[in-house]
């Protein structure tokens, strides 16, 4: 509970920070001009960096699609964890057993309630493959990325197909579903530590998702 109690309050602070009065005008104005035509610079904000990752005249490109790469890669993780969440809710669970004891993927609840429930070494594993993933593949390997989070290494899978603008297009729509997913995702979590029930949305208008019913 503490823990989600200091999550809402980083959350709460973070977005007080992005009304803030911003220190210097001078280098907000520079980083604006630099990278005010960039993908995600959208209405209605526009260039919105709350925070001035990306202020002052150092700000390189480099470090621009570092963190754009950083966004994009959380905003895919989100979008995974988002539906998963929902999914699980609606009780869909993969057959068989989660460890060699019998533990049923079925048994374990859905949420941060699950972090009670799967085995030790079940989490060992998870922390591990997702490693072996951050690490050795889901990265441009080849050198080949023609964007940031251009993961193909090399293939096309029919992205040669589109047009410049359809492919900006579709690269936009992924980095507004990623923000609308971060968003989601903690707003989940943060209300499931609260009150026990992520989808307030439900209980406000009458409908309780009944989440986690049995577990």
């Amino acid at each position: 509970m503490m823990k989600c109690l200091a999550l809402a309050f980083a959350t709460l602070s973070t977005f007080a920070a992005s009304f803030a009065p911003i220190a210097n005008p001078k280098q907000h104005n520079t980083a604006l001009n630099a990278f005010e035509n960039e993908l995600g610079a959208q209405r209605p904000l526009g260039f919105w960096d709350p925070l001035n990752f990306i202020s002052g005249p150092e700000v390189t490109q480099e470090r621009f699609d570092r963190l754009r790469y950083v966004e994009i890669k959380h905003g895919r993780i989100s979008m995974l964890a988002f539906l998963g969440h929902v999914m699980t809710t609606q009780g869909l669970r993969l057959s068989g057993s989660i460890d060699m004891e019998g533990t049923t993927f079925a048994s374990i609840p859905t949420g941060l309630k699950a972090f009670s429930k799967i085995p030790d070494a079940g989490l060992i594993q998870l922390f591990l493959f997702i490693g072996f993933l951050e690490l050795n593949v889901m990265k441009d390997v080849n050198g080949t990325a023609t964007c940031p989070g251009d993961l193909r290494n090399g293939k096309d899978f029919g992205w040669s197909n589109f047009s410049d603008e359809e492919q900006r297009g579709k690269r936009a729509i992924e980095l507004n579903n990623g923000r609308a997913a971060m968003m989601g995702i903690l707003g989940l979590m943060v209300h499931e530590g609260l009150t026990g029930e992520p989808y307030v949305l439900n209980s406000l208008l009458g409908y309780p998702s009944n989440f986690n019913a049995g577990f």
